[in-house]
């Protein structure tokens, strides 16, 4: 920080009007503003005025944001560096926060947003905060299996890049289909241990009598049947992680031992006399809420705290609508790679038509539906009609009936009545204020309930002039 108590502030981006934005967003604030329009540049006024931090747009000619990232923390490790890209790129947040990125923002920006990174960045760039600790630089291959552009995949990403190179127990979370075995991998891809396999074990598949000897495995004799020592699966994937899935379906007993395995970093196979050391690292995923099952007393409080040291929550697919279209081309792309299908995305119309759907699966229904609708279509583009004939909402978040009969009897009093609306305009305000109150309000919920986006019912109400939280 200068002697005069200002704080320099490096803006490094090719395009002279972000220059622009932030001259008039930082007019009349105690920040000096330092402007690069390339790494190369950069570099020079770092080794001349000493910034406080830097903000680095990811895409320059010549040296890329990354690179200049690399080289900014090589000589000047305690310097806080901001990533700003417009790119929806998984693999380009994740490896700048693993190599050591202070933040990383999208343009274009939430002004409030890009003021708190900038004067937090500052203040730990001056001392006047504790420092981030230092991230480990590795190696890692991308990560694109992970789709999406939205704000909350964003933070997903950057939460990733944080975690990959400690080796902590991370706890993924989100509902079934969101893609938390993707997210573990990608973890395990951008570690210290990649490359070492990355094993998987679906806790609710495995029988709980089965579970010793899956986990831990077991000697030779150990049980009827065991003729040879087999490996379980925490000794199979040394020195990589081990990924539990659904660690919430797991039962009390088999709680304890897995609390064992990571409190001592031992194990014992079934009918071993002697522990079996390990480097062990955990990864895990649930659908449930483990703080309301550990109140309940189904799930033990210690465990979720040794598995909880890293939460990473994914998004359901209805809060981030605008990623639906863009996982529905990369669906489409590779299934019609896959099946051999000469189908090239979508068709214009097919993507709103997708954005208005409900999707209470996820991503895996989505994905399974352009699946579908990839081997059946004739078409050389998806279109709504494929898609609408292709989709097959799960069974256990169709309307039911006793829902489909409340329907029924609006319709027929509103045809009775005769109010001031018309018949149809009627019975939607009606029936969606029936479902407002099954649901208590709640706008997500209500429109899983109808079946229908929850943007879409948040303009029929607005429409309508229906009222919710």
């Amino acid at each position: 920080m200068a002697a005069d108590g200002i704080k320099r502030l490096l803006v490094v981006d090719d395009e002279p009007d972000v220059h622009y934005s932030f001259r008039r967003l930082l007019a009349g604030r105690r920040i000096e503003l330092l402007e690069a329009r390339n790494g190369e540049e950069a570099l020079r006024v770092l080794s001349r005025d000493e910034p406080t931090a830097a903000l680095v747009d990811v895409r320059m000619p010549g040296m890329s944001g990354v690179e200049l990232l690399k080289r900014i923390k090589a000589e000047h490790p305690r310097m806080p560096v901001v990533i700003m890209t417009a790119h929806a790129s998984t693999d380009v947040t994740i490896t700048s926060m693993r190599e050591g990125a202070f933040d990383s923002i999208r343009k274009p920006f939430d002004v409030d947003q890009l003021l708190s990174v900038i004067d937090h960045a500052l203040e730990v760039g001056a001392g006047e905060s504790p420092s981030e600790p230092e991230v480990a630089t590795i190696s890692g291959d991308d990560a694109e299996e992970l789709i999406g552009g939205s704000a909350a995949m964003h933070e997903v990403y950057k939460a990733i890049g944080q975690v990959a190179g400690r080796d902590v127990a991370v706890l993924v979370t989100g509902e079934s289909g969101t893609g938390k075995e993707l997210v573990a991998s990608a973890i395990h891809r951008h570690s210290r241990r990649a490359g070492r396999p990355f094993v998987a074990l679906n806790c609710a598949a495995v029988p709980e009598t089965l579970l010793d000897s899956e986990l831990f495995g077991h000697e030779r004799g150990a049980f009827t049947g065991a003729t040879s020592r087999t490996l379980g699966r925490f000794e199979r994937r040394r020195p990589g992680p081990l990924f539990l899935d659904e660690v919430g379906e797991l039962g009390l007993g088999a709680q304890a031992k897995l609390l064992r395995v990571l409190e001592t970093g031992e194990i014992e196979r079934v009918g071993g006399v002697a522990p079996v050391r390990l480097d062990v690292r955990v990864i895990a995923a649930t659908n449930r809420d483990l703080a309301r099952e550990v109140a309940d007393g189904h799930f033990r409080e210690d465990l979720f705290y040794r598995l909880n040291v890293v939460r990473i929550h994914l998004p359901p697919l209805r809060d981030r609508e605008h990623d639906v279209a863009l996982l529905a081309e990369h669906f489409a792309r590779r299934y019609a790679t896959l099946f051999h299908k000469d189908v090239a995305g979508l068709a214009p119309g097919t993507a709103d038509a997708l954005t208005s759907q409900s999707w209470p699966g996820n991503v895996r229904e989505l994905e399974n539906t352009i699946k579908r609708a990839v081997i059946l279509t004739r078409n050389s583009r998806l279109t709504a009609q494929d898609v609408a004939t292709a989709h097959q909402p799960p069974a256990q978040e169709q309307r039911t009936d006793r829902f489909e009969v409340l329907s029924r009897e609006l319709l027929h009093a509103l045809v009775e009545t005769r109010g001031s609306m018309s018949v149809l305009d009627g019975a939607e305000k009606l029936l969606i204020e029936r479902a407002l109150a099954e649901t208590e309000g709640n706008v997500s919920r209500t429109a899983r309930l109808l079946a229908i986006n929850r943007s879409t019912l948040r303009k029929r109400m607005v429409r309508l002039g229906v009222r919710g939280h």
